[in-house]
């Protein structure tokens, strides 16, 4: 009886562990693969603020995001190559000619998310007495000489080294960063010092201090420019949720300087995207296709 009574429950615990590993089979097969997403971006401060914006909008959508932080040039070479999907700041017709003339073919234009709002050229504050970059030589020792710049690579620096030789400027241009920039604008305008940089907007720098861009009467820096959404070849038909919502995606200046803004204050970019997103819900769910 004993014999029995122990066939039994070897019996029964053989056909449960068969019952578990067939449900975790079963289970393991039917579970779908986490989408992924990559997003490219320039370390410009309004890259920054976009592209973690678009973090938490494809992170809602159940994707698991990438962010690839690299220069203007690579970045335009992998999207062309499809090493990343999408980036969200690009910045034509001017700024990223260069890399849009090269490998532009390769790429696909998605739409203008911001159209027609941003420019770029040499900006200076308010209390600077000159109006044009025509009149810098005249007063180059009141700017020590010196033009702030940003990344050596970037758009606005090759920009602003034609500028240089359009306008004969006895002036060096001095490569920095983007915080860079802003740290040394900021510092000569707490000691109201005369500064000139290469700049942008939307930034939220123009919020923060009273400046002016120069005028460019030879237009070396070009006119109003679109902030546009740029995505490999082949996304539309690879992933047409995630190129749906790209599609969708249009903001203003003013959205992406507050998200700008706060990162600057302090505010880790994740939650200053999230603030953003969750204060304009209707305006994401437009995006995601909920609306």
């Amino acid at each position: 009886m004993a014999r029995k009574i122990g066939s039994l429950f070897a019996l029964t615990g053989l056909i449960l562990m068969l019952c578990l590993f067939s449900a975790g089979c079963t289970g393991t097969q039917s579970a779908e693969p986490k989408k992924e997403i990559s997003i490219g971006y320039v370390t410009w401060d309004c890259a920054i603020a976009s592209t973690n914006v678009m973090k938490q909008v494809f992170e809602e959508k159940g994707y698991d995001v990438e962010l690839v932080a690299v220069d203007a040039g690579p970045l335009f070479q992998a999207l062309a190559n499809g090493d990343v999907d999408f980036t969200t700041t690009g910045w034509l017709p001017h700024t990223h000619e260069h890399y849009w003339e090269r490998y532009g073919d390769q790429i696909d234009y998605v739409n203008e998310n911001i159209p027609g709002a941003a420019r770029i050229g040499l900006v200076v504050p308010t209390y600077v007495t000159i109006d044009s970059i025509e009149e810098m030589n005249g007063v180059s020792d009141q700017f020590g000489g010196r033009i702030v710049g940003i990344e050596p690579g970037a758009g606005i620096m090759t920009r602003t080294e034609q500028a240089i030789d359009e306008y004969g400027l006895n002036y060096e241009l001095v490569a920095s960063s983007s915080a860079g920039m802003a740290a040394e604008l900021g510092s000569s305008i707490d000691n109201e010092e005369w500064v000139v940089v290469t700049g942008w907007s939307p930034h939220w720098m123009f919020g923060r201090y009273d400046l002016k861009f120069l005028d460019d009467p030879e237009g070396v820096y070009g006119g109003a420019e679109d902030i546009v959404t740029l995505a490999r070849q082949d996304l539309a038909t690879d992933d047409p949720e995630a190129y749906g919502i790209l599609t969708r995606f249009e903001w203003t200046s003013e959205d992406i300087a507050s998200v700008m803004t706060d990162i600057a204050d302090g505010t880790p970019e994740e939650e200053a995207a999230q603030k953003w997103v969750d204060a304009n819900r209707d305006r994401v769910d437009v995006w995601l296709g909920n609306a």
